[in-house]
């Protein structure tokens, strides 16, 4: 899936020049949580959110946590705070150098980009236009449709199935494929064998197999160092381990 099957193209932006009042207004009427600051000539010039009003002299919180040293030996970065805890445009307090990233790229891509800047969402560009934006709340519900599309069952066989598990078991280097055996029966898939750590990945790997409509889990557990054999939850009966 790419960033543009996924973002929201109805982009709610704010001036440079507008009043911090009407952003605010803005955020809380559309309950968003950043705007792109985007100028007259439809250009993206900055990025609002709501880590630019922590700082405010409305709230108490507009003053140097650094004490009087900071004050004396970083006087620039004191007059800063005091400057953005102040201020009364939105190109006063908004961070300039924004993360973007276009309409073609992979969901990969964007979540991958997220992570490195630390940042909620991603303005989608065109050159230097706003053409959508991408958030967190967007991956929710691009996921929320990809679960709900029914698997053809029908199409797939039980051998095809098994091959397509060992398949990816091979692709993951943390899988037990040499000591994990899956068989497939009218698309449920028993696992045996034993493993090590990775119970909820297995389960995981196997779940997302097209055809797979249930799974039986009898992979017994072995401690590394002690050797001790644990069986899987489905064989322990209640009340203990067997």
């Amino acid at each position: 899936m790419r960033v543009k099957d996924a973002m929201t193209k109805t982009v709610i932006g704010v001036a440079p020049q507008a009043s911090v009042a009407d952003a605010l207004e803005i955020m809380t009427r559309s309950r968003l949580s950043g705007l792109p600051v985007i100028d007259e000539t439809g250009s993206l010039v900055g990025i609002l959110s709501e880590a630019d009003f922590l700082r405010r002299a409305e709230l108490g919180t507009g003053k140097p946590q650094g004490g009087w040293l900071e004050t004396l030996f970083l006087p620039g970065r004191a007059a800063e705070i005091y400057a953005r805890a102040h201020a009364r445009r939105v190109e006063e307090i908004m961070s300039a150098e924004v993360a973007t990233i276009g309409e073609n790229a992979s969901l990969g891509e964007a979540v991958a980009l997220m992570e490195k800047r630390r940042v909620k969402r991603l303005p989608v560009v065109a050159g230097s236009k706003v053409i959508g934006m991408i958030a967190r709340a967007d991956f929710v519900h691009a996921l929320a449709v990809l679960v709900r599309q029914p698997y053809e069952d029908a199409l797939v066989s039980d051998a095809e199935i098994k091959r397509r598990i060992e398949a990816e078991m091979r692709a993951q280097s943390w899988a037990p494929a040499a000591s994990v055996d899956a068989v497939a029966q009218n698309g449920v898939v028993t696992l045996r064998g034993f493993l090590t750590d990775e119970r909820k990945a297995v389960h995981a790997l196997v779940e997302n197999i097209e055809g797979v409509r249930e799974v039986h889990d009898h992979m017994v557990w072995v401690e590394p160092l002690s050797g001790m054999v644990t069986p899987s939850p489905e064989d322990t009966p209640r009340g203990g381990a067997a």
